[in-house]
């Protein structure tokens, strides 16, 4: 029994010396590694900022440069890990990893599919000419400037200057409104003036108001204007005119221009834009029995 278990441990500290021995030998091996993947993360970030610059030359949507420079990264510090695994003698590992990886892949994409399939969105949203970064969109409720579009998400940045992150697949799921692809904007104006007024001179005051307002105004002719209904305290119309604008912000910060112009107008005019007003009559006159009322009082 003491043979045995003095061969056991013989056995064991000869195993212990030989692992010992072989992370001694291998120790250059092993630094020579971590310098080429630390060297790999260096030169990965220098390739990035290269391409992009070289991408940017020659193409025009920033959103292509930017997958494209990630893209070549990636390819870089796996150049690397597999360079380092070579140094430190695991080509064998190499073999295996390559092996599974067919079947490694089977299963993370069934257990992946949401994350693959944003991945896929968003390399097709990044060659979509229609869709770049600077644009003023709108889309699943949520409206902003395009920040970033990258292989995960679609990052905008709303009025409030709230970041809001989308999942790639949603954006080319859901329809999408482009405020920039177009450098015009029409502004639509809804108001009301009282039965009083003399409708002629209201709608040619709006319409000079409008046209000495906005530099992208030419004349009175290119504003629309339409009395629309007679309200319940007054004629309503519509006013509606072009600017030059490529995002909500602009929209809204000309429609907030008009509105003070056009009530600055009308009250030098001595116009009324008028309350809502409601009246309430009554036909039926109420009769009190001075007698009834003399005889409640004395009982109390």
């Amino acid at each position: 029994m003491k043979n045995t278990l003095g061969t056991a441990f013989n056995q064991l500290i000869d195993k212990l010396e030989g692992w010992v021995s072989a992370i001694i030998q291998n120790i250059p091996n092993l630094i020579l590694a971590i310098l080429v993947m630390i060297a790999s993360y260096f030169i990965a970030k220098y390739i990035n900022k290269i391409v992009s610059k070289i991408v940017e030359k020659r193409v025009s949507q920033k959103s292509i440069s930017n997958m494209i420079a990630r893209i070549s990264a990636v390819v870089v510090v796996v150049a690397g890990l597999f360079l380092a695994l070579g140094i430190l003698n695991l080509s064998k590992m190499l073999t295996s990893l390559l092996a599974g990886a067919g079947v490694a892949g089977l299963a993370i994409g069934l257990a992946l599919q949401g994350t693959l399939s944003n991945t896929f969105a968003g390399v097709v949203l990044s060659f979509r000419k229609k869709i770049q970064i600077g644009n003023w969109i709108e889309t699943n409720g949520y409206s902003g400037e395009v920040i970033d579009i990258n292989l995960k998400d679609f990052t905008l940045k709303e009025a409030d200057n709230n970041m809001v992150v989308i999942p790639n697949k949603l954006i080319l799921e859901n329809p999408l409104k482009n405020y920039s692809l177009t450098t015009k904007m029409r502004i639509a104006l809804t108001c009301g003036v009282g039965y009083e007024s003399d409708l002629e001179e209201v709608e040619k005051l709006t319409k000079e108001t409008i046209a000495n307002t906005f530099d992208q105004v030419e004349s009175m002719d290119d504003v629309e204007f339409y009395f629309t209904e007679f309200g319940d305290s007054s004629i309503n119309y519509l006013c509606r005119f072009w600017i030059d604008a490529e995002s909500m912000l602009e929209k809204l910060r000309a429609k907030n221009k008009a509105i003070i112009e056009i009530k600055k107008a009308y009250d030098k005019a001595g116009i009324n834009i008028p309350f809502p007003i409601r009246t309430l009559q009554f036909d039926n006159k109420l009769k009190l029995d001075k007698t009834s009322i003399d005889k409640q009082f004395s009982n109390n």
